[in-house]
């Protein structure tokens, strides 16, 4: 089997799908009891605010992976450019938004969310040796 197509990295990737969904679930409450304490909510920010409610959906999902990959033993470094492979997908849609090119959040958020699988996918590729192999698990 191929260095890069082993199964510690589907693994990888699998677990870091699973995690930032996981996340998004989990956080999904907790932001929209912070959003209720400052008078806002979830269907307001998509009505009115589309690009804060991409900003903190990405924040759900990128904190869980990004402490799940740093407890899996990865170093600052590719946690980081993982981290920029969810947040810049986000950017780019918020700045379609932004032009006029997309206004439909629906859109916007299927756009986001391949957008960042494949952006995932991508920094695993340029960084295989990172992902094709099992990494210590952290205990702290």
């Amino acid at each position: 089997m191929s260095t890069v197509l082993n199964r510690h990295f589907a693994r990888h990737y699998l677990e870091m799908v699973v995690v930032m969904f996981l996340g998004m679930a989990v956080l999904w409450l907790p932001a929209g009891w912070g959003l209720e304490s400052v008078g806002s909510s979830w269907a307001d920010l998509q009505d009115e605010a589309p690009a804060a409610m991409l900003l903190l959906m990405a924040a759900t999902m990128t904190v869980p992976m990004a402490a799940w990959m740093r407890r899996r033993g990865h170093g600052w470094r590719p946690t980081n450019e993982m981290s920029a492979s969810m947040i810049v997908p986000t950017l780019a849609v918020i700045a379609l938004h932004g032009v006029g090119l997309m206004s439909d959040v629906g859109t916007m958020l299927v756009v986001e969310h391949v957008a960042m699988l494949a952006g995932m996918f991508a920094v695993m590729l340029l960084r295989p040796e990172e992902y094709s192999h099992h990494h210590r698990v952290a205990l702290a």
